[in-house]
């Protein structure tokens, strides 16, 4: 057993400050006077009606202070015992039994998934502020917003990962003949009229590996996806036609019930860990299924040696590098010995060492271990000697290629074209101009070191290449000469109108907090100080669009992180480089980006160049650096070696889209034109249509798709679960109440009523959580409220409540508005009970605290959705935030008066003249508590809290809900359609084709 001292530390603070407070209460209302000696001679202060009862200040006697003493001895021993209490549990462990079995093992899961998530929060406040660093602007509230973007799709990630590992599913058995056949297959994403992918036919065999290739936004992802079962289960899309996986028919099997005989590998694997170490990530599929742990130590173990990583095990995951945390993910995803395994885009960040790595074990697993690999990937070359079939997605198509072809033509598809995006070279490092000297640079993390005195000339012009291993140290350096202002970087004079280094980050979606792609550039302008549509216009020029073409305004009117890889770097390299910095640092600028994408960033990073910027870029990239460097810099181990110049510059030769750019970098891919539309190939059956992508729709008919209408559903009585949750909540109201209750009752009676309330509030607290516990099975509800249950445990462990500035109001009420009342109820409740485990602080006050913050939650979702006399859309947005904004107030000073309602009692004790008295008048008591609330509260924390809420409601509102919209889970076709005339309280039960298909606790996006 291991003691933590924090907590009992922070119980003595909390104890001893509950004795000071209960002194000066007794000194401030005439409660401190005897018969010993006067110590403080003061004035007495009868106050007029209605509180003529309460006299102010009165001579405090010595005995008199040691009796207020010693009356809260009892409290706070009470609070010394649970500080004792929080530093002997082991929260971690206790959440992983808890997640495993229980009646409470979706609350569980939730904060086991908070606990892990709360470093990775850290981590992206850290990169976001270092972001908004990089573009020269303070903190602030708009820091909220692109953290509150990474941490939602961090939330998404992991429900995908949880969904895939078996959460809440019913296990099915696979049929290891057929990994996959599909027949006349249209996947559409949601809220599109038209296929993003047909699949005409497709059948892969056990032990083989399929290469799926394509363009950037083709739908290489999506096919994976539809085949894992996300995207109709999770994502809210929809599939006609027939998709057979692992023997059961997908439309109607969600991925958690093929858990154990379909694995798979998401992009940024990293982002998707639902746990803290390695050995949790690989054995948490087993673990789910309530494998017994000695089982799952074993295949944790049998993986491990397999694959050769035991060194990792231990480790925590946020500390892998991007190989180690690819083969942990591959790890995690054999550890039920699947039939089939999918992977998208494992090369993405890897060097060459882990791509070779890479490339042999999923080679092994196909060809020796027996098991169908699906690999979506660029890198066409590396599977070359690997993969047996090609699956090419081009035009909204999926067709199957010859293996012969798979190193052939790398990434050129139908209707592309080469162009070259050749630069004219200013000069090298040795004749032309150099803007920037650095000697001596080294940059330390804790105790390691990552850069060892590095040197390093740019020339303005010039475009130099920074190569090396994964873990070399090339972001360090480029953070550190972005960043340092020592005398180890000088920036020397840079042609005319250039000036300061300015840095694009691996993670450039960063830089992003507006909510659309105009509001971003434009923010630029304001930022550099530049004519209204100066960073727009650079935009479009790399993106080769005309600024007033329908294509660019499209791009424009969407939000940042809806763009394609590509052309979200681009936005990136267009806002860092719209003040003509004299040195421009991109950190792999071309990751996971197919030939046309990379023809746009390199583009604009030779427009850049020609420009007079000097340019310093790290990347993996073999064929970007041959094409457009002037001279490679190779580092290893924090060390840079000898530079190596580039003799002829190398035409960059890689297909694009037409001259107009059409289609590039669509998150949902629009088909081909009706003149162009190619002709799928007849599946086996000779009866079988052909599919035409630019018109393949939902078919209510066809096998497979989605029903028109919604199913039936049975006659609604009253649930046992929402009386439970009906009774608990009054339950707790009665035990917020004593005080007036009490008075109601006999006075042989009244003397238990507070014990009675101290212990029927954590027993309602425990009641309401296992109401609610299977409404969070669903992997995309657990994550997101686990997600934003750490945000607010973390935001209200930093603001502390200190005079009433408590931001976590702000995320309860926007997250109750946009998810509804059940989801803001339990967000309230989990959020308490997090922060109070994290800081050790959990006590009797807890349970209070945790259902005073959930009805502030749940209020906000029961608020209405549209103004009067409007009966279709949702509010104005200025209306909406006025609303949310007068009800922050009110629940911001009805939150004091409740809290302080249970407490004033317990915190003044007996003898003063705002005390509680048993058998007084209620109008006494209650003048009593108003006069104490207004004092000690009222008047200083709550309203500070209510203008704090209103001021972040103002400021941040609208784009954080903005992004829980985004977020919110959807059903898929006609479904959704069903529910959205359906009441906030009338969704009951889970539909049959998905995870969130009818899911009770959130409010589907209408």
């Amino acid at each position: 057993m291991t003691l933590r001292p924090a907590p009992l530390r922070t119980a003595a603070l909390i104890a001893a400050g509950f004795i000071g407070v209960r002194v000066v209460y007794r000194v401030l209302f005439h409660g401190a006077d005897g018969s010993g000696p006067v110590v403080l001679p003061l004035p007495e202060i009868p106050l007029p009606r209605p509180f003529s009862h309460v006299v102010l200040l009165g001579p405090a006697t010595l005995d008199g202070l040691a009796d207020a003493a010693l009356s809260a001895v009892p409290i706070a021993l009470t609070i010394l015992a649970f500080g004792v209490l929080n530093a002997l549990l082991d929260v971690p462990r206790l959440l992983a039994r808890g997640a495993r079995r229980g009646p409470l093992r979706g609350v569980a899961r939730t904060l086991a998934v908070a606990w892990a998530g709360l470093p990775a929060l850290a981590d992206a406040v850290r990169r976001v502020r270092f972001a908004q660093r990089l573009r020269g602007e303070r903190g602030g509230p708009r820091l909220l917003a692109p953290v509150l973007e990474r941490t939602l799709e961090r939330a998404t990630a992991v429900a995908a990962a949880l969904e895939l590992r078996g959460l809440a599913g019913r296990p099915v058995t696979g049929v290891c003949e057929r990994p996959v056949e599909a027949r006349h297959l249209a996947i559409v994403h949601r809220d599109a009229a038209r296929a993003s992918v047909v699949v005409p036919a497709l059948d892969l065999s056990p032990g083989t590996l399929t290469l799926v290739t394509g363009a950037t936004g083709s739908g290489k992802s999506t096919l994976l996806r539809a085949i894992a079962g996300l995207h109709t289960h999770v994502d809210g899309g929809a599939a006609s036609g027939e998709l057979t996986v692992v023997g059961h028919d997908r439309s109607h099997t969600p991925p958690r019930d093929t858990a154990r005989t379909v694995g798979v590998v998401l992009q940024h694997p990293r982002e998707g860990f639902a746990t803290e170490r390695v050995d949790d990530e690989i054995g948490l599929a087993l673990e789910l299924r309530g494998v017994d742990p000695v089982i799952v130590r074993a295949r944790v173990d049998e993986i491990a040696d397999r694959l050769d990583i035991r060194p990792l095990l231990g480790r925590e995951l946020r500390g892998l590098s991007a190989g180690e945390a690819t083969l942990v993910a591959i790890a995690a995803a054999i550890a039920e010995h699947p039939i089939l395994l999918l992977v998208d885009e494992p090369l993405a960040d890897l060097d060459a060492g882990f791509r070779t790595r890479i490339v042999a074990l999923l080679d092994a697993l196909a060809h020796e271990a027996g098991i169908c690999v699906v690999v979506a990937e660029h890198r066409q070359a590396e599977f070359a000697a690997s993969a047996d079939v090609r699956v090419e997605v081009s035009g909204g198509v999926a067709r199957t290629v010859a293996a012969a072809t798979v190193s052939a033509g790398a990434g050129a598809g139908p209707g592309s074209r080469t162009t070259d995006v050749a630069r004219t070279r200013i000069g090298s490092a040795d004749t032309a101009h150099v803007v920037l000297h650095a000697r001596d640079l080294t940059v330390m993390h804790a105790e390691n070191l990552a850069v060892d005195g590095a040197g390093l000339d740019l020339s303005a012009g010039e475009i130099v290449a920074l190569t090396g291993p994964n873990g070399a140290g090339k972001s360090s350096l480029l953070s550190a000469l972005a960043t340092t202002s020592s005398g180890a970087v000088a920036l020397r004079e840079a042609p005319a109108g250039r000036s300061g280094i300015a840095l694009v980050p691996d993670a450039s979606d960063d830089l992003f907090a507006a909510t659309t792609v105009a509001a971003e550039c434009a923010r630029s302008d304001r930022t550099t100080h530049l004519p209204r549509g100066t960073t727009a216009a650079r935009l479009a020029a790399f993106l080769g669009l005309a600024v007033d073409s329908p294509e660019f305004t499209a791009r424009q009117a969407r939000h940042p992180r809806d763009l394609s890889v590509g052309e979200r770097r681009c936005l990136a390299i267009a806002i860092q480089s719209a003040g003509s910095p004299a040195v421009l640092l991109v950190d792999e600028p071309t990751r996971g980006l197919d030939a046309s994408a990379c023809s746009l960033v390199s583009a604009a990073l030779g427009r850049a160049a020609d420009g007079g910027t000097a340019v310093l870029v790290a990347t993996h990239d073999a064929d970007f650096v041959a094409a457009l460097a002037d001279r490679v810099l190779p580092m290893a181990n924090g060390c840079l070696g000898a530079a190596i110049v580039v003799e002829q510059p190398v035409a960059l030769e890689r297909p694009v889209v037409g001259a107009a750019m059409d289609g590039v970098g669509l998150r949902v891919a629009s088909g081909p034109a009706d003149d162009q539309a190619p002709v799928a190939p007849s599946p086996p059956t000779a009866s079988a249509p052909t599919h035409e992508p630019q018109t393949s729709r939902l078919d209510p008919s066809s096998t497979g798709g989605r029903r028109s209408e919604a199913p039936a559903r049975p006659a609604r009585g009253i649930r046992p679960g929402f009386v439970a949750l009906t009774v608990a909540n009054l339950v707790a109201l009665a035990a917020f109440t004593w005080p007036l209750v009490a008075a109601a009752l006999p006075s042989q009676a009244s003397a238990a009523v507070p014990v009675a309330a101290l212990a029927l509030a954590p027993l309602a607290a425990v009641v309401v959580l296992a109401a609610l516990d299977g409404s969070v099975r669903s992997a995309h509800t657990l994550a997101l409220l686990g997600t934003l249950a750490a945000i607010g445990a973390a935001v209200r462990i930093v603001g502390t409540g200190v005079g009433g500035v408590e931001a976590v109001f702000i995320l309860l009420i926007l997250a109750g508005r946009a998810f509804g009342p059940r989801f803001g109820l339990l967000l309230g409740l989990l959020t308490i009970a997090l922060s109070t485990i994290v800081t050790g602080t959990f006590g009797p006050w807890t349970p209070f605290q945790m259902f005073a913050c959930a009805w502030v939650g749940a209020g906000a979702g029961l608020l209405p959705r549209r103004r009067p006399g409007q009966r279709i859309g949702r509010m104005p947005r200025r209306a909406e935030i006025a609303m949310l904004a007068v009800y922050g107030v009110l629940a911001s000073y009805a939150f004091g008066l409740i809290m302080n309602l249970w407490f004033w009692p317990f915190a003044v004790g007996t003898a003063t003249g705002i005390s509680y008295e048993a058998g007084a008048p209620l109008g006494q008591n209650l003048s009593s508590f108003l006069l104490y609330s207004l004092v000690t509260s009222s008047l200083t924390w709550d309203t500070l809290r209510a203008v704090t809420t209103v001021i972040g409601l103002t400021l941040i509102g609208t784009g954080v809900l903005a992004a829980f919209r985004r977020a919110k889970p959807v059903g898929s076709g006609a479904e959704t359609a069903a529910r959205r005339s359906a009441t906030p309280f009338s969704r009951r039960g889970r539909g049959r084709s998905g995870g969130r298909v009818d899911d009770p606790l959130v409010e589907p996006a209408g």
